[in-house]
């Protein structure tokens, strides 16, 4: 049997074995990582639910469900420990596509519990049972809590093994040699989604062979489908390209099928969240539409009211730490507590922003002074200097963790900023943005925001913009969260403020 054969042969095999009900390379790949995951989210449905019963008993024994129908707490918790984690599991929360990056992982989650929890009001209407508040109020929001922390710490593990090369999905790269190129650099970019691309094949009139770009040349597009069986790929990427038809594609998506190697088509437009997206087939004809971002409505009165209500209940809790800061400020350096610079906000508007002092009392008078030091001429965008001598001893420490952007809890209270924006810039700034740029204004500045936790001031400008901009656009609640989330951590460790 020639070489041909035996591979021809083994992917035969691998139909067959697919087709009976046996898993992929790739699946097989991340089982260990997965049953992780499950074994994890089990632990924390259970300790959950459990504590939400141990709160529950009484003295007098037994709690039971009050109403027509009333079994007692024990068989509740069974029930909903049971349907907890089958709604996890049924709502595709482990799904090797999506674990280990970005936060379709954690919205899968949310949603499959909420779910649950709408299933929950229901039948407990229908039988009449009336199940504590109490008891509801500590296991769903203490449940989300622990399946989050234990899928975050899985997904930094993850992290590690996927910068060590482990855990990764060998991409092999269709489409023209300019476009494969920009998709390898993205790929590359993005070392914690895991993937590692293998190689790329492109149309035969261009060069093939070889490197080019970069990359290295398997074979043409005509090819990709042999290509990614000889070289194991565990999935193919096209990217656009006039010799890729949809005819071709579809012949493509052929000869893969069966084998467990993965097709995955990139849109022309980038920086659009899957909100804003909708798939209408016409006549067999995948037509996606792009919602056009809105900046008003339901949904950011709804965001008002979220930021109205975590500002205050953020500010009553960290009073205490807030007042011992201002202590430190006054008595180590000449000046006020507090300094306050107009900024530019939602709709160009200005306004106060509100901070505890860093620098020193003159530090304005000062600022050529700094620029000259540096070599620098003028004020740029996301300006930061990194050894800046005006700011104080305490001011280090406050701005190496952020404690001295704190008091613009104050602004958001007063409706000028949110917790989660673009941050506001000054005046100067602001005169040299461009018409994308512009874009952030169309939203209230943060307090936080998503290039913050995405690198912070080691952020170049133009990719500050550009996460900024993708934020106004496709910004949702859940995304809020997640970001206030990572703050937290980015805050606690210092990471990339100076």
């Amino acid at each position: 049997m020639t070489a041909t054969e035996q591979v021809r042969r083994a992917v035969v095999d691998e139909q067959i074995g697919l087709a009976a009900g046996g898993s992929t390379p790739q699946e097989r790949r991340f089982r260990p990582y997965i049953l992780r995951i499950m074994v994890t989210d089990v632990i924390a449905v259970a300790v959950a639910v459990a504590v939400a019963y141990v709160l529950r008993f009484d003295t007098d024994g037994v709690a039971r469900v009050s109403g027509a129908f009333a079994p007692s707490y024990l068989v509740v918790s069974v029930v909903l420990f049971a349907a907890w984690t089958a709604a996890l599991f049924l709502g595709r929360t482990h799904d090797h596509r999506l674990i280990g990056s970005g936060p379709t992982e954690y919205q899968r989650v949310w949603q499959a519990s909420w779910r649950l929890g709408a299933v929950v009001a229901v039948v407990a209407y229908m039988l009449r049972m009336e199940i504590g508040r109490g008891y509801l109020g500590v296991a769903f929001p203490l449940g989300l809590t622990l399946v989050f922390l234990g899928r975050y710490s899985w997904r930094q593990w993850l992290h590690r093994q996927r910068a060590a090369g482990r855990f990764q999905s060998r991409a092999l790269v269709v489409g023209h040699l300019r476009k494969a190129a920009l998709m390898v650099e993205e790929l590359k970019e993005a070392p914690n989604t895991g993937f590692g691309v293998i190689g790329a094949c492109i149309p035969a009139g261009e060069a093939v062979g070889g490197e080019a770009g970069g990359i290295e040349i398997l074979g043409t597009m005509d090819d990709a489908a042999s290509v990614a069986l000889d070289y194991k790929a565990d999935i193919v990427v096209v990217v656009g390209s006039d010799n890729m038809t949809t005819e071709a594609l579809r012949r493509l998506g052929w000869d893969l099928e069966g084998t467990g190697v993965e097709i995955a088509l990139t849109m022309a437009i980038r920086d659009v969240a899957g909100p804003r997206v909708t798939m209408q087939p016409v006549n067999g004809l995948p037509l996606v539409y792009v919602d056009e971002p809105r900046f008003a409505g339901p949904k950011y009165a709804l965001k008002s009211v979220m930021d109205w209500i975590l500002a205050l209940v953020i500010l009553v809790m960290i009073s205490p730490m807030l007042v011992v800061i201002a202590v430190f400020v006054k008595v180590t350096s000449r000046g006020p507590v507090f300094y306050q610079q107009e900024r530019v906000g939602v709709g160009s508007k200005p306004f106060k922003m509100i901070k505890f002092r860093s620098m020193v009392a003159d530090a304005h008078s000062r600022l050529d002074e700094v620029l000259a030091a540096e070599g620098i001429e003028s004020v740029g965008l996301f300006y930061k200097p990194k050894n800046d001598a005006r700011v104080t001893k305490v001011g280090r420490v406050l701005r190496k963790y952020s404690l001295d952007e704190l008091p613009q809890l104050l602004n958001v209270l007063r409706g000028e900023m949110s917790l989660v924006g673009p941050r506001p810039q000054i005046d100067q700034e602001v005169a040299q943005y461009d018409r994308t740029a512009n874009r952030r204004l169309l939203v209230n500045p943060g307090l936080t925001g998503l290039w913050q936790v995405s690198g912070r001031s080691d952020l170049s400008a133009e990719e500050g913009i550009r996460m900024d901009v993708f934020y106004a656009e496709n910004w949702t609640l859940f995304g809020d969260l997640l970001i206030l989330a990572r703050t937290a951590k980015a805050m606690i460790a210092g990471e990339g403020a100076y």
